[in-house]
């Protein structure tokens, strides 16, 4: 009977033991990483590449450059096709200079019968020249007002015959614009700038090969600044904050772990059945609610890495 009892109480401190050991953490995630996947916009022969596996990048960094000769070429094309249209236009100024010489001819002749009105006008209440001479001078100063008036006329005709004939050619040159604007936007993007600061895991291309638009050239990760993906339960959910601050443990030997300090900056809405990555079938029929915290890296952490979280 007392053997049993003794039995009774080492089963019981086991247990509790090992209840404790299983229950030290609040949560259990894996890491993860913003990861891109770089593609082209458009399609080239790879003419410059500074990318290879595990290498660090910044933000904009000059990935890779495409060949832009057939773009400068069509370039080249719509600046040739613009000249011929130009070469059809009209220059209105030769005309307009002919009718202005004409009419500063003509108002010459207008001064000079003005005067010429003046003085028989003069001479007819003298009664030194006829009604008729007088008579005659101002007909002949309606004919060259008119004239005068005619003339002014062909140059409106003569810029708005030339302004519609040119119109209709420089119509065509606008789409020549906008066609041009296009090739120079993809000569622009022939130009790979890597996207976030990180490093590459894994490249799909090399210089000299041809890609396409969309086709991936590499993928690369923040592994500095990696994110733990991990479930808690309704009673945990009910405590936790955005921007809160905890410790996340990951393995340093098969029974110590590492200390890190971590921030909860996203808290799902939803409940969800626990994923299949936890170990137990029991745990995973339970509903839980993702959170993801961000942690900072110095290179101990690896992608697809368990971590354990205490609140």
């Amino acid at each position: 009977m007392k053997n049993s009892l003794v039995i009774i109480v080492f089963g019981l401190l086991f247990l509790s033991a090992c209840n404790k050991k299983e229950n030290q953490f609040d949560a259990t995630g894996i890491f993860e990483s913003t990861e891109v996947l770089v593609a082209s916009e458009v399609g080239g022969r790879i003419v410059k590449w500074e990318i290879e596996e595990g290498q660090k990048i910044e933000k904009n960094f000059l990935a890779a450059v495409l060949d832009t000769v057939p773009f400068q070429l069509q370039i080249e094309q719509i600046k040739a096709s613009k000249k011929a249209l130009f070469r059809k236009t009209v220059d209105v100024k030769p005309q307009v200079r002919v009718i202005k010489d004409q009419i500063e001819v003509q108002n010459s002749q207008l001064k000079t019968l003005l005067k010429e009105k003046n003085r028989f006008e003069k001479l007819v209440n003298a009664d030194a020249a006829t009604k008729k001479q007088l008579d005659d001078i101002i007909a002949q100063i309606d004919v060259v007002s008119k004239q005068i008036e005619v003339s002014n006329g062909q140059i409106n005709v003569a810029e708005s015959n030339v302004g519609t004939q040119n119109k209709s050619v420089l119509s065509e040159v606008e789409p020549l614009d906008r066609k041009q604007d296009i090739l120079l936007d993809q000569i622009d993007r022939c130009k790979i700038e890597n996207p976030i600061a990180g490093t590459v895991l894994t490249v799909y291309a090399h210089e000299g090969e041809v890609t396409g638009p969309g086709k991936p050239l590499y993928k690369i990760a923040d592994l500095d600044n990696m994110i733990l993906k991990a479930y808690v339960n309704a009673e945990q959910y009910a405590g936790l904050k955005i921007n809160q601050d905890v410790k996340v443990f990951i393995d340093q030997s098969d029974k110590t772990f590492e200390e890190l300090v971590g921030q909860v900056y996203w808290i799902s809405s939803e409940a969800e059945f626990t994923p299949k990555t936890i170990q137990t079938k029991e745990e995973r029929n339970n509903l839980v609610y993702a959170i993801k915290i961000r942690v900072k890296n110095d290179g101990k952490i690896k992608l697809g890495m368990y971590g354990e979280v205490k609140f």
